[in-house]
């Protein structure tokens, strides 16, 4: 079942979401800070937004993925047969 964000992140464009990952880096970079030095009322806040960025990077490279060239592809798919043998 996909969630809210989800769904939201496949509306926004490729520059959205590479400037939507980089404003939620620094809120992350901040937020980590903040803790740091005098804490959080919240401290799931930091594991919410970690997850958002692991979203917004999954979209990113799912994107990637879906305009690669068949050769790429297939490069990519003998690289993860080779790493499943061992």
């Amino acid at each position: 079942m996909a969630t809210k964000k989800f769904l939201e992140l496949q509306d926004y464009s490729a520059t959205d979401l590479e400037s939507e990952l980089e404003a939620t880096i620094v809120q992350y970079q901040k937020l980590k800070f903040d803790h740091a030095i005098k804490g959080l009322d919240n401290p799931l806040d930091l594991r919410e937004i970690r997850r958002d960025i692991a979203r917004l990077k999954s979209e990113i490279r799912r994107r990637e993925l879906a305009d690669a060239s068949p050769e790429v592809l297939a490069r990519r798919s003998k690289i993860r047969a080779r790493r499943r043998k061992h």
